[in-house]
């Protein structure tokens, strides 16, 4: 099959840099590849330096002249969630290809970004602040206060390529609804879906000036936005590396930081198996696990161990990798066959070390097989290391205090899960577990997006979700009357 940009609905300008709602060409051609052929299927041209100096301007510039009214905004992002939906077919055609995701993965990524927009448009006119009580103080009962909430600034977000569309989203659109001007950075191994979205935004009537869209790599355009100090806010979802090099970049300029993780689910003996199983083998391998909730380690109580562990074998075996476009396959390729080599090298590295492979981890290019492990040495990289990859690591637990512990031992801290039917075991492990968020009889990689979601140690700090993330870009001014 050959495939095109007129496969995917765009058209030549589009793979350029959106700047005050036109298409500009940059200098540095960045190839976009197929993730599962390996085929070349456009070339998007990276921002040069005068071109995020000028988009900054004409940002900081829009937010001198002020946003839309909040119903106005509200409204321009209804009308973006159903032309999201019109359009559907070529946003699962671009993520199939630039992403890898399958079929199912794709549509699920279209599905939950309408709903990301619609929750979003319901927050627009609800960015309300709150009434203080003077009359707490003695003297100061005859005063009148309250909080008011304003646009932050320009906002800068810098996204990953494991969900192009809906992580974008959360943060263009909430940043936008709180009255934001958005500089937006996807990654340049997915640069065609925010293509894509931008066009969505500008036809729904976003104001041209109030939304660019800068193509390149983080050390180029990503250091360039980090250099412009009109920005006020950075929201970023990525490695923990990269996320301290924008902090300390950032200074006091604020920031929300979705970073790296290794997630953790514990099941109980008391647990409901039949249910928690094909949670826990979708939360693996979905995505091709390169979900930043994907559970990688699995605690289980040793009176189940082994029913679980053939239980997950079996359910592994109906979650077969390969192309994407296949309606069969349940798992498709990683980013780059680089990825896939390093997943194949530490799984055979945790075998070699002791650890018993169950099924899975065959590799052909830039596709691993999902595989589940019973953990050998706690050093091996499978183990202490963010796999993102289809790789599961089983390990036994007597007494519900070692799985808790064992959970809490990585630097990171941004999702878990807990199975079991017992109340003093879910409110235990509620207390002990250190993530942002606890999952009771649920997998580390459930989400809604509505819900807050963040992390906390090295897995970053701040929240998404619309309500959450909008009070994160807006600034709180305190209005005292003194009569």
């Amino acid at each position: 099959m050959s495939l095109s940009m007129e496969t995917f609905h765009i058209s030549s300008e589009m793979c350029g840099n959106l700047i005050n709602g036109q298409w500009r060409k940059g200098e540095v051609p960045l190839p976009v590849i197929d993730k599962y052929s390996g085929e070349q299927i456009a070339l998007v041209s990276a921002a040069t330096s005068a071109q995020v100096t000028q988009a900054v301007q004409i940002a900081q510039q829009a937010m001198e002249r002020g946003a839309p009214p909040p119903a106005e905004r509200a409204a321009i992002l209804r009308r973006a969630a159903t032309l999201l939906a019109e359009r559907r077919t070529a946003f699962v055609d671009v993520m199939v290809a630039e992403a890898g995701f399958t079929q199912p993965d794709a549509a699920g990524e279209v599905d939950r970004a309408i709903i990301t927009l619609g929750l979003t448009a319901e927050e627009c006119t609800r960015i309300v602040g709150e009434m203080v009580p003077f009359a707490a103080s003695p003297g100061a009962h005859q005063r009148l206060g309250y909080t008011v909430r304003h646009p932050i600034g320009i906002v800068a977000a810098i996204t990953p390529f494991n969900s192009p569309l809906n992580t974008v989203l959360h943060k263009v659109a909430p940043a936008f609804g709180a009255g934001n001007a958005v500089l937006l950075k996807p990654s340049e191994y997915t640069p065609l879906t925010s293509a894509l979205l931008a066009q969505v935004l500008l036809d729904a009537g976003m104001p041209v000036d109030f939304l660019a869209m800068l193509q390149g790599c983080g050390d180029t355009v990503g250091s360039a936005l980090l250099a412009a100090p009109e920005v006020a806010f950075y929201t970023f979802t990525g490695s923990t590396r990269v996320g301290r090099i924008i902090q300390q970049a950032a200074g006091l300029r604020r920031t929300q930081m979705e970073l790296g993780s290794i997630a953790s689910t514990i099941v109980c003996a008391d647990a409901d198996l039949d249910k928690a199983i094909p949670k826990l083998v979708n939360a693996a391998f979905r995505k091709a696990g390169q979900v930043c909730t994907s559970v990688q380690r699995l605690y289980v109580e040793r009176p189940v161990f082994d029913t679980v562990a053939q239980r997950l074998k079996d359910a592994a075996g109906a979650f077969p990798a390969g192309n994407p476009r296949d309606a069969a396959t349940r798992v498709g390729p990683l980013i780059n066959e680089a990825a896939a080599q390093r997943a194949e090298q530490w799984i055979q590295e945790a075998v070699a070390a002791g650890a018993q492979l169950l099924c899975g981890g065959q590799r052909e290019g830039s596709v691993i097989q999902p595989a589940v492990l019973i953990r050998g040495a706690a050093h091996t990289s499978a183990w202490c290391m963010e796999a993102f990859a289809p790789l599961l690591s089983l390990e036994p637990f007597d007494h519900l205090d070692e799985a808790l512990a064992g959970a809490n031992s990585t630097p990171y801290g941004l999702s878990a899960g807990v199975f079991t039917t017992n109340i003093n075991k879910a409110f235990l492990a509620t207390q002990k577990l250190r993530f942002g968020t606890v999952q009771i009889n649920e997998t580390s990689s459930a989400r809604s997006d509505v819900m807050p979601f963040g992390g906390v140690k090295d897995s970053g700090f701040g929240k998404e979700g619309p309500w959450h993330a909008m009070r994160e870009m807006t600034e709180e001014r305190l209005v005292v009357f003194n009569p």
